[in-house]
């Protein structure tokens, strides 16, 4: 509940005020010790007595990043979202400065454009010394008029992103925001209405003749300056005469190179040509080669199956494999069974009639075997 925003607070820039802060350094407010001893329970009255006691400003240091205590006040008022008026009571205080700038920081973060340059742009004029703690935890010294500078110029200041103002000279120009005018201005007019005051008329016309002679109305400075007047226009003159002329060279230059390119792409094309047309001529060598390879060779099969046909034809193997591939595995296996027994039929009935042995005489013919048994020559009667 203590870290929560007050109910009753407005959002800022569409937002919870809280969250102006980054996430990261709001966590480590919420865990220090400063916040959780002295911020708890604070209001608008006595934030005040808290904004007296610093001693320094600062965003966050050392190794963890602690948060320094006017980073935590920020935070509180953040929360608790005191009113207007508090705020520029805050910046109008000129007994602290510390209050001064601690109320010139929420402005800058909560405030409108205009009324961070109506309240803040006064306090440039404020020269008065602050300790600045760093990031190394060492103290720095600076001057409220620098820190002032820093909110209006710089997107980061305390470790928090400050918004985004639009520019005093757009504000300007909108009616929303007087020209500034600075505060030695006064001192100046005062000073030269007493110096025509105190001088006689002659006088006054003196200085302004001088002013004007000094401003190079007199004729010797008219003079002069229509002498510089004409000779810038000679070099000009000179300046453009050379220029077109180093034009006319480049562009001179940039078409011989346009030339050399284009004759030199067409040469490489010619080339490119040439080589293709080789290529092509080489391919078409290598396969004429191989049709006139697979012929020869088509030829030297045939012919070797030629001369194997004729061999075996005069053997006679040519008439059996014609027979056997013609007939089929039945018949042909009968015509050989049947045709070996005819074979041996006819060689015994050769031997028959050569042995004498089948003679109509049987004593003849037991005769012939005898003597076929000695090896002898059968009788022939």
């Amino acid at each position: 509940m203590a870290n929560r925003t007050d109910p009753a607070a407005k959002s800022i820039r569409g937002t919870n005020p809280q969250n102006l802060v980054e996430k990261i350094l709001r966590s480590k407010i919420y865990q220090n010790t400063y916040w959780k001893e002295q911020c708890f329970g604070l209001a608008a009255e006595t934030l005040v007595d808290k904004a007296m006691e610093l001693d320094h400003l600062g965003g966050t240091y050392g190794g963890n990043r602690k948060p320094t205590p006017f980073m935590c006040l920020v935070m509180k008022m953040l929360q608790i979202q005191p009113e207007k008026e508090i705020i520029i009571e805050f910046i109008k205080n000129e007994d602290y400065k510390y209050v001064r700038i601690l109320g010139a920081f929420y402005l800058r973060i909560t405030g409108s454009d205009i009324d961070v340059y109506r309240y803040l742009e006064p306090l440039c004029n404020d020269y008065r010394k602050l300790r600045r703690k760093l990031a190394d935890g060492q103290f720095a010294l600076t001057h409220v008029d620098e820190v002032i500078d820093e909110l209006l110029t710089k997107d980061y200041s305390c470790d928090i992103a400050m918004p985004r103002v639009k520019k005093r000279w757009t504000l300007e120009s909108l009616g929303s925001l007087e020209p500034r005018r600075s505060a030695l201005e006064e001192d100046f007019e005062e000073e030269e209405e007493k110096e025509d005051n105190d001088q006689p008329v002659d006088e006054i016309e003196d200085r302004a003749y001088e002013k004007d002679q000094y401003r190079g109305r007199s004729p010797t400075r008219e003079r002069d300056r229509d002498k510089r007047r004409d000779s810038h226009r000679h070099r000009d003159r000179d300046y453009d005469r050379d220029y077109d002329r180093d034009y006319d060279r480049e562009r001179g230059r940039g078409r011989d190179r346009d030339r050399d390119r284009d004759r030199d792409r067409d040469r490489y094309r010619l080339r490119e040509e040439k080589d293709y047309g080789r290529e092509r001529e080489g391919r078409e060598r290598e396969r004429r080669e191989k049709d006139r390879d697979r012929g020869r060779r088509r030829s030297h099969s045939r012919s070797r199956s030629r001369s194997r046909d004729h061999r075996e034809h005069d053997g006679g193997d040519y008439r059996k494999r014609h027979a056997r591939s013609s007939v089929s595995p039945r018949r042909h296996g009968d015509g050989l069974e049947d045709g070996e027994p005819k074979k041996k039929k006819k060689k015994e009935k050769k031997e028959k009639k050569d042995d004498g042995t089948d003679h109509p005489d049987p004593e003849i013919a037991e005769a012939n075997k005898l003597r076929a048994a000695l090896g002898l020559k059968p009788l022939r009667v």
